[in-house]
């Protein structure tokens, strides 16, 4: 299907982060608008500033694959529905809006545990920025511009 970006976005805040409140949802779109502006490393390598390509570079979004680890994911962008708040806040990240402690970060990621790591990936090109909810978010270290 041949989503608008604002569409897409709204799918991917719901999918990725709907149980995490306006501000987790925010923090999520944060990030990912911060991959579609960051000025140096993979992400403008490889996406140069095309959300579209941002959502579905591969293994970057659950969310934006319907197959993980060779089975059926339901829980993709194509079956989230979102509802106003998806679209409000993909209208927010969309308009430049930012959650101030995470200005920085590029990668979020659920620990299922109650610590989030120091460094994430692990390849250590990003550094635990802080938590919200669920999700630990990291901002790139002085290595990610190596990547």
């Amino acid at each position: 299907m041949a989503y608008s970006v604002r569409e897409l976005l709204a799918r991917l805040i719901k999918c990725e982060a709907e149980g995490e409140g306006d501000t987790g949802m925010k923090a999520v779109a944060t990030v990912v608008m911060n991959r579609v502006h960051v000025a140096e490393g993979e992400y403008q390598r490889v996406n140069q500033g095309d959300l579209r390509r941002v959502i579905f570079q591969p293994g970057q979004f659950d969310c934006a694959t319907e197959t993980l680890g060779g089975q059926y994911n339901p829980q993709n962008i194509y079956n989230a529905h979102p509802e106003q708040i998806h679209y409000d806040i993909a209208d927010w990240a969309l308009a430049g809006n930012k959650v101030y402690n995470i200005v920085e970060s590029l990668w979020y990621m659920n620990p299922f545990v109650p610590d989030c790591p120091v460094y994430f990936p692990y390849n250590q090109s990003g550094v635990i920025n802080s938590r919200i909810r669920l999700h630990c978010f990291f901002d790139p270290t002085p290595l990610y511009s190596q990547t």
